[in-house]
């Protein structure tokens, strides 16, 4: 923490109001566009149905949506650092309504591949312009603040899973899905547009005089050029591959997983439900106590239970206890969700927050290869594996994120550079 600082009324004499304004703005818009990510799940079956195909055919949406997501995030972000986020978060609000509300009349697959990615796109503005609203303007509360933006993003998306499953669920007319994608996607518009109105970045300098100052901060701020030199950034690469990779396959499977295990259908939906919520409640949750314990030990204890967690799906699936499986998909996500506090918090600690919009963008791209390994090739790994072997797999990987995390440390520099 910063020393003799006031960073809350630097930020309210800069901005004329709160700077917790900005927060809710932000997680405001996080929240309605994270059914993207977490609702697809439950739309995979109806869409197939209605399209005439096996709901297998269109494993590679969730995909396309990460890498497209994640991939995004570079470009934005580099643009955010120099422009603001506000022209972003109105395209952003353009993208992700139209891309639900396209969705909704696409006749063909390549019509849900081209609606998913484009508001894909839209999901990745919203997400560097709120994570990095956040490391912006609290250096002093990164992980709890960086912790509200990636909760309402899961969050958000959990009173929606009844509401699909409801209107579009088993049961329902196969076009039932059609109207539930087009409120949801005005919804999405109007929430992300004014959002962006309300969001803006810190001026150059706000925070002169107390650089360096924070816990783990080194005192230079990296530029991106700067930052792929230092291992540290490559090892948390491949932690970030590691157990996003394991998260995404359980989000993206577990309502199929429940099906092949031939427990309940209110199973599936317990768990498709509660999901985000254990996600969002994680993300706060960890994302504050890594601001008192610091990031790395944080990343070691969590990302290790969530390995535990994904064993646990297996043993219980295979059981039949389907209290105990809900229970466990809670279990792991809670613990692998933070990731999308640590991460972003851990970058603007080790290598500044004047660059952080595309330097964690740059780590976040990790998503991608996660995304291809939750969708595609998990899809592949349980036609030849099968699916409990699939999920020890995926809770093997967390563990390997775990162990990365013992030997993660703040890169080492020799001068203050503010290039």
């Amino acid at each position: 923490m910063s020393e003799g600082v006031d960073h809350a009324a630097r930020a309210r004499e800069a901005l004329g109001f709160s700077r917790w304004w900005l927060v809710l703005a932000a997680a405001a818009m996080m929240a309605v566009v994270g059914p993207y990510q977490y609702v697809w799940s439950s739309l995979r079956e109806p869409v197939a149905t209605n399209l005439g195909i096996d709901s297998a055919a269109l494993s590679t949406v969730f995909t396309l949506y990460v890498v497209i997501q994640a991939g995004s995030q570079f470009p934005v972000g580099w643009w955010r650092d120099r422009h603001g986020p506000r022209a972003l978060g109105i395209l952003a609000a353009v993208l992700a309504g139209g891309g639900y509300l396209a969705l909704s009349v696409a006749e063909t697959v390549w019509g849900i591949y081209l609606a998913y990615s484009l508001g894909a796109f839209g999901v990745g503005i919203v997400y560097t312009v709120a994570v990095n609203t956040a490391l912006k303007w609290f250096p002093d509360r990164r992980g709890l603040t960086a912790g509200v933006g990636t909760m309402a993003f899961a969050g958000g998306s959990a009173a929606l899973v009844p509401y699909v499953r409801a209107n579009a669920g088993p049961g329902s007319p196969v076009t039932a899905y059609v109207d539930v994608l087009q409120h949801v996607g005005v919804l999405i518009f109007a929430v992300v547009f004014v959002g962006a109105l309300v969001l803006r970045d810190p001026p150059a300098a706000w925070r002169s005089g107390d650089e360096g100052s924070d816990v783990n901060h080194t005192g230079r701020q990296f530029s991106w050029r700067e930052m792929l030199r230092t291992r540290q950034f490559w090892l948390m690469y491949a932690m970030f591959v590691a157990v996003a990779s394991a998260e995404l396959m359980l989000i993206e499977k577990v309502v199929s997983y429940a099906g092949t295990l031939g427990l309940a259908a209110t199973i599936a939906t317990a768990a498709a439900t509660l999901l985000p919520v254990a996600s969002a409640v994680g993300r706060l949750t960890v994302g504050g106590i890594s601001d008192r314990v610091g990031r790395t030990a944080t990343m070691t204890g969590t990302f290790a239970l969530a390995g535990i967690g994904l064993f646990a799906v297996v043993g219980f699936g295979r059981s039949g206890i389907g209290a105990a499986f809900v229970g466990a998909v809670v279990f792991s996500v809670f613990f692998s969700s933070p990731q999308y506090t640590l991460f972003p918090s851990a970058v603007a600690d080790f290598y500044g927050e004047k660059h952080s919009s595309a330097n964690y963008a740059l780590l976040y791209s990790a998503k991608i290869w996660g995304g291809v390994f939750g969708g595609t090739v998990t899809g592949a790994a349980v036609v030849t594996l099968g699916w409990n072997q699939t999920f020890l797999l995926g809770g093997g990987l967390a563990l390997f994120a775990a162990a990365g995390a013992l030997v993660l440390d703040p890169p080492t520099v020799s001068r203050a550079d503010d290039a």
